[in-house]
């Protein structure tokens, strides 16, 4: 089975590529390990960010909150590119265009709404809050009233 000369040179040509793309992996390793320096000092393998000293370890524990916001930043951000689109065709879209993106909104909408009824958007967990309006309501009360 022989292949047609056409199909022989395209694979000629992903060769060179994938030659390139070799030659241009092996040098970008190759030179840095070649001329890197190699002395090892006390302080070579400490991590070191604008010039401070960093203190204690790297891991973080966040609240899951961080990340829901983060989502919902990046749905909300989507929002925004998708009415973009919409606002530079606007002419070409008409009104149905114009009806269509609005429906799109108030979906929205209506999710933003839903995450706040749900509580999706509170920082603080509910006894936070609550014990936090207890004292409110108790500095309050113990304030004294003046007649």
């Amino acid at each position: 089975m022989s292949l047609p000369p056409e199909n022989i040179t395209s694979f000629w040509s992903i060769a060179a590529y994938l030659g390139g793309v070799l030659f241009l992996l092996a040098f970008m390793l190759g030179i840095p390990w070649l001329l890197g320096g190699r002395a090892w000092g006390r302080a070579k393998n400490d991590p070191f960010e604008s010039g401070v000293v960093s203190q204690g370890g790297a891991r973080l524990r966040l609240s899951a909150k961080f990340y829901l916001v983060a989502m919902f930043f990046v749905i909300f951000d989507v929002e925004a590119l998708y009415l973009y689109a919409w606002a530079v065709s606007v002419r070409e879209s008409g009104w149905v265009g114009f009806a269509e993106a609005v429906m799109f909104i108030l979906i929205l909408l209506a999710g933003l709404v839903y995450l706040v009824r749900i509580g999706g958007l509170d920082w603080a967990p509910e006894q936070r809050r609550r014990r936090a309006a207890q004292h409110t309501n108790s500095a309050v009360a113990q304030a004294p009233q003046n007649k």
